[in-house]
């Protein structure tokens, strides 16, 4: 199994799991479809489905153009509402809900931002269990046998006080920011709550562009997890296999 970023950040959020058979299942369609479609070198007959985990346009400015193009889109209502989208390709879901698409298996979970959003649970016999959280302040629950991880690793406290102290970022944002995303310290909090020892890839996503610091950050959870760590970026591209060897 192959995970390529296609975008990540508040720029916009779309990523793209492909199996070696081809079988291709689209997470987050937060830029333009075009892009998609390049990513995916225009062939779209193996796209089995597309997930979107909320209505913020940096999460699915694609949406329409994607079910236009006849993929199956599955996010909740109240996205689909927000969206004014009615299109019989835009699959209603809800927290606790699964889906199976070809090989994978999907089941989502709720998260607390600041409107209806949710989490992917994603199995699949090529790279096991695949968790994909975004966008959130923290995460309720815990996932028994994860292989892969998808994380929102979003700003680093310090860096957002300093920026608060100076006064280059107001208090309302800066508790928006702290009240809808994860951040080091949180995501850490989050992986320390859960058993990593099958887990061997993790993707931090979503780093904010001024408040966070990659390098920090990718040496941090490696440190604390000993699993191989990214940094999702445009292009890049992870192996998402089910042991470490």
């Amino acid at each position: 199994m192959r995970i390529k970023v296609v975008s990540s950040g508040s720029i916009g959020n779309s990523y793209i799991l492909t199996s070696s058979t081809g079988e291709t299942l689209l997470l987050e369609l937060g830029v333009r479809f075009i892009n998609i479609k390049k990513a995916l070198r225009f062939d779209l007959n193996r796209v089995v489905g597309a997930l979107c985990s909320h209505q913020h346009l940096d999460h699915c400015q694609g949406l329409r153009e994607a079910a236009n193009a006849g993929i199956d889109v599955y996010c909740l209502k109240e996205t689909a509402e927000a969206l004014k989208i009615d299109n019989h390709r835009v699959k209603h879901v809800k927290p606790m809900d699964t889906v199976h698409l070809g090989e994978f298996k999907v089941r989502f979970f709720e998260l607390e931002h600041d409107c209806p959003s949710v989490g992917f649970m994603i199995s699949h016999p090529e790279m096991g269990l695949t968790v994909f959280i975004t966008d959130t302040q923290y995460c309720a629950y815990t996932f028994p046998g994860m292989n892969n991880l998808i994380l929102e690793c979003n700003y680093c406290q310090q860096i957002l006080d300093q920026k608060t102290r100076e006064g280059s970022i107001h208090n309302f944002l800066r508790t928006r920011i702290m009240k809808s995303h994860m951040s080091l310290d949180s995501t850490k909090g989050f992986l320390k709550a859960n058993d990593l020892t099958k887990v061997a890839n993790i993707l931090l996503i979503h780093l904010s562009n001024s408040n966070a610091d990659a390098k920090r950050f990718k040496e941090e959870i490696t440190d604390l997890t000993r699993c191989n760590v990214e940094i999702a970026s445009k292009g890049v591209q992870m192996d998402f296999n089910k042991t470490l060897w």
